[in-house]
């Protein structure tokens, strides 16, 4: 048994390898299953991602007997252009012109593994991203005092013991431990008397990292065969980030401090098999943005306030509709719809996070290669809406009163891949206990 669940462990872990970039609203991601990822993540509280499901819903592990590993591999290529308007950015920064394409290419992994104890008994672990950003605009343009670049990293370590309490309720519950880690960085304003223009200002940096502790819980209900209900929730995580501001030419460099609660998030599927070979998949999520509010960051040697992050997000919500045939017996093709409302929208959309309402329209398919390995692959557009960014006096972000407003152009191209593997057969059930008559 050791040596399976160290196994388990290193099947985990070893996603955990490469960097990331947001792909659900504000800088969440969604990206953790590739089988899911074919429906547009619909049903994947309800198992339509297979045991890599258990990130929205840790009990639908119980729906896969024996030990059963998966690993994914996302591509996210993000694009994203914003133009500066004229007449709404300070003169002397409209000439340095737009930010350029400040999407970066991404990969995403993550990782699930299951092992069946008995016929009631699961435990599991998810290994992940559940937030990243990586933009990267131009180093000189209009809005480069409010951002240069942005880079937000994390790991997420989940493991879980789920149980199955009868034929149609399972349980299942976990601790949630994870590493957040954030890098920003922006132009000083122009000073002609130190020789600092927009064309050549150095760069500010914000710096940070924390390791924090939440939980992942769900059920799942089958009421009657071919009909699957799933409700998960995952906490928020408090981080405290300890990390440094770096101010060139200006005073206030040096040690910060500031705290971060990560957004609970709210999972419900449903998979409604309509024949032997085809099934319907509905998904709903509610994330908690609307927690974060203003950061500020506080100088461990003064004690104030150096400065602030005002993300002020709203809470968002996403939709999706899917549905898988089984072509045959061992191919099965996918497509999906998703809407996303963002927790972004003009009053708080920054130069580092140009989010917006997004549309996802996603295909995907299945190859049961052989008894005990299933290969998945997806592929999804999202369409954003166009949208206009400001910053300046009046504006959340305002960093020195310099005037900007620019319009965003985005979408976003995802390629997931991924593979199931099951080891051996399921255990038997427990023997009934031996009733002696004295």
């Amino acid at each position: 048994m050791i040596g399976r669940i160290g196994l388990l462990a290193l099947a985990g872990v070893s996603a955990l390898s490469l960097t990331t970039g947001a792909q659900a609203g504000a800088f969440g991601l969604r990206e953790q299953s590739a089988e899911a990822q074919g429906q547009s993540f619909a049903g994947a509280a309800s198992g339509s991602g297979g045991v890599s499901s258990m990130f929205w819903n840790p009990a639908v592990i119980t729906m896969r007997p024996s030990w059963v590993s998966e690993q994914n591999l996302t591509y996210i290529g993000l694009h994203a252009d914003i133009k500066p308007i004229a007449g709404a950015t300070n003169p002397s920064y409209l000439p340095l012109g737009g930010s350029g394409d400040i999407g970066v290419d991404a990969v995403a992994p993550a990782g699930a593994t299951s092992y069946q104890l008995n016929d009631r008994l699961w435990i599991g672990l998810q290994t992940g991203a559940p937030f990243g950003l990586v933009t990267n605009p131009r180093k000189v343009w209009a809005g480069e005092t409010l951002g240069r670049s942005s880079r937000i990293f994390s790991l997420a370590f989940n493991p879980v013991i789920a149980y199955k309490v009868n034929d149609w309720l399972s349980v299942a519950a976990g601790p949630n431990i994870e590493y957040f880690r954030l890098t920003l960085r922006s132009a000083i304003p122009a000073i002609p008397a130190l020789g600092v223009l927009p064309s050549n200002a150095p760069s500010t940096a914000l710096k940070g990292d924390s390791w924090g502790v939440g939980f992942t819980a769900g059920a799942t209900i089958t009421p009657w065969s071919g009909t699957v209900l799933g409700v998960g929730y995952r906490s928020s995580v408090h981080h405290d980030i300890d990390g440094s501001l770096v101010l060139p030419v200006l005073p206030g460099s040096g040690p910060v401090k500031a705290k971060l609660n990560t957004p609970e998030k709210l999972s419900v599927g449903l998979t409604q098999a309509i024949s032997p070979v085809m099934r319907i998949n509905l998904g709903f999520e509610w994330d908690n943005w609307s927690r974060v509010g203003t950061i500020p960051v506080i100088s461990q040697i003064t004690g104030g306030v150096a400065t602030i992050l005002p993300l002020n997000f709203k809470d968002g919500y996403t939709y999706s509709i899917g549905a898988e045939y089984d072509w045959s017996p061992a191919f099965t093709v996918r497509a999906g719809f998703s809407y996303e409302e963002s927790p972004v929208d003009t009053r708080n959309r920054s130069v580092r996070l140009p989010d917006n309402d997004r549309y996802g329209l996603s295909v995907g398919a299945g190859y049961r290669w052989s008894e005990n390995l299933t290969l998945n692959a997806a592929y999804t557009h999202l369409f954003l809406n166009r949208s206009r960014v400001n910053g300046g006096p009046g504006f959340n972000y305002d960093n020195f009163g310099i005037a900007f407003a620019g319009l965003v152009d985005a979408s976003a191209d995802i390629v997931s891949v991924g593979f199931r593997y099951t080891f051996g057969a399921p255990p038997a059930p427990m023997p009934a206990p031996i009733v002696r008559k004295f």
